[in-house]
């Protein structure tokens, strides 16, 4: 492993990771995008089979801001992974896969949205900030967000 690279930049220092640490680093962040978009639609299924009783492919566009084909299409590869099923004239279900994915990402999203309201994040900017951090962020950093807001529950 090469030792870790300074480089001058601007007034100071920056000390760059080992190649291999970043490279891990960025393919983490690459695996995570991948994801992203699937787990943002069972959440999202999974809510609105709960409210609603059904996920329809529209109802899916519309509140995800896709357009109709886009939503059918990941919805297919959804089926494809085994996350979610079609009926006709039904809409889509999730299947037992598919609902543990939505209950980690919901458990996920909490977590996040809760973290950041106690750093004094508006809840606006929390609930929006959370669907993009809650792919990225790893175990170890949700280990410490619980641990952080249980001791200071406990306070």
């Amino acid at each position: 492993m090469l030792p870790a690279a300074k480089k001058k930049v601007g007034t100071g220092a920056v000390k760059l990771p080992a190649e291999l640490t970043q490279a891990r680093r960025f393919g983490k962040t690459r695996s995570a995008q991948s994801g992203a978009l699937l787990e943002d639609y069972v959440e999202l299924i999974a809510d609105l089979l709960t409210t609603n009783g059904e996920a329809r492919p529209t109802d899916v566009a519309r509140r995800l801001g896709v357009s109709h084909a886009t939503a059918i299409k990941t919805i297919a590869r959804l089926k494809r992974e085994g996350l979610a099923t079609g009926r006709p004239y039904r809409g889509v279900f999730l299947t037992q896969e598919g609902k543990k994915l939505a209950a980690r990402v919901r458990t996920r999203h909490r977590l996040v949205v809760d973290i950041l309201l106690a750093l004094g994040v508006p809840a606006e900017a929390a609930e929006a900030d959370a669907e993009g951090i809650e792919h990225y962020v790893s175990e170890a950093s949700l280990k410490a967000f619980a641990q952080f807001l249980a001791s200071r529950a406990q306070s």
